[in-house]
């Protein structure tokens, strides 16, 4: 009896530690909102990111992201110095799978955390990035891709 109340607390006490999925899209909002600000421009990054993987288009991903940009690929870790870099080297780096994953990307399956908000259960992750050293102005965009 003891093993089974331990084994409950352990999965109760697991659970809330992991993101949130299937949410509505509202609550999705609603966490960004009071974890980063500036959910309404989220918003806006969302279906720019999802309109470039839908329609293959690396160029546009490429002007989405902050550089260096972090990539974990082929078992390495690259770090791009410019969306040049990412356009000539789009499919070495980016996998197939990553590609379909993000293409189909439900809103309300989004992961939010303090760190920023994760696509396709982690392949890519966006963040809200001060402009400035005083933050006085700030912007959406991709700061790692995972294979």
């Amino acid at each position: 009896m003891r093993l089974v109340s331990f084994a409950a607390a352990a999965i109760a006490l697991s659970s809330l530690t992991l993101p949130a999925f299937a949410q509505s899209e509202e609550a999705v909002m609603a966490q960004i909102e009071s974890l980063h600000g500036q959910s309404e421009e989220f918003g806006e990054l969302f279906g720019s990111i999802q309109d470039a993987f839908l329609f293959d288009n690396p160029t546009n991903i490429a002007d989405l992201a902050f550089y260096p940009l972090d990539i974990a690929a082929n078992g390495e870790l690259y770090e791009i110095e410019d969306p040049q870099d990412l356009v000539d080297n789009f499919d070495a780096l980016v996998s197939s799978e990553t590609q379909a994953g993000l293409s189909s990307q439900d809103f309300s399956d989004l992961i939010v955390n303090s760190d920023g908000v994760g696509f396709a259960n982690g392949a890519l992750w966006a963040s809200l990035v001060c402009s400035d050293d005083s933050c006085s102005s700030a912007e959406w965009g991709i700061i790692r891709i995972n294979n």
